[in-house]
């Protein structure tokens, strides 16, 4: 599946991004195609296995990650 093959790169760079920023906000349509090819439930998934939050904002055309600050179970 080409989703497997490219989130990866993605991953490293919204990590990349939120290490020197609050969110990133993925508006790149290869980026966002990736994502979109995920269900909701997915994207969610990705995000917190990274200690990331996800928003989808705009009817899916925009989605933002940020950096998880709640506390997790130990």
């Amino acid at each position: 599946m080409a989703i497997q093959q490219h989130l990866p790169a993605l991953a490293t760079k919204i990590a990349k991004m939120l290490s020197i920023r609050p969110e990133y906000l993925v508006t790149q349509p290869a980026e966002l195609r990736i994502l979109r090819e995920m269900s909701e439930a997915e994207v969610r998934e990705f995000a917190r296995n990274h200690g990331w939050r996800v928003i989808s904002r705009l009817g899916g055309r925009q989605i933002e990650f940020y950096n998880d600050a709640s506390p997790r179970p130990l």
